[in-house]
């Protein structure tokens, strides 16, 4: 499906998606055109999805990363996983195996913040339970693929 130029152009827009075509040809040893086109080619794929920045989310007042598990009834997990997903706070929802359905990776400036998070989702219909996890130390957060 993607081949190793593709692959040298999404590692070329994770280090920072920002550059020119023109800059991103002249680093891989093509033209400003075959950048283009195969980024599109990427994009119709939904494979280049969108483009961001990363950011420090500390430095924002987001103090409190927290990773939630959840357990739900009646096979009602995706429907509860897709409600999750619209949460401001979320960043990232796991359908996983284990004792666990899924699992939430959210972000909060306050620990009110959190509780309400925590409440919101136990209220929610057929979660059974959560157990949630307040990360203390962030040692690596970076989502980008290796090179």
């Amino acid at each position: 499906m993607i081949d190793e130029l593709d692959r040298k152009l999404l590692m070329a827009y994770q280090l920072d998606s920002r550059r020119s075509l023109r800059e991103i040809a002249g680093e891989l040893g093509v033209s400003p055109a075959t950048v283009l086109a195969r980024t599109r080619k990427l994009e119709r794929a939904g494979i280049i999805k969108g483009y961001t920045v990363m950011l420090d989310y500390e430095r924002l007042g987001y103090e409190l990363t927290a990773i939630t598990e959840i357990v739900v009834s009646r096979g009602r997990l995706l429907e509860m996983e897709r409600e999750i997903a619209k949460m401001p706070e979320v960043c990232a929802v796991y359908d996983v195996t284990g004792e666990t359905d899924g699992i939430v990776i959210a972000k909060f400036r306050s620990r009110e913040e959190l509780s309400r998070f925590t409440k919101s989702l136990l209220a929610m219909p057929f979660v059974e339970r959560t157990n949630t996890h307040v990360v203390l130390t962030t040692v690596k957060e970076d989502f980008r693929l290796p090179p």
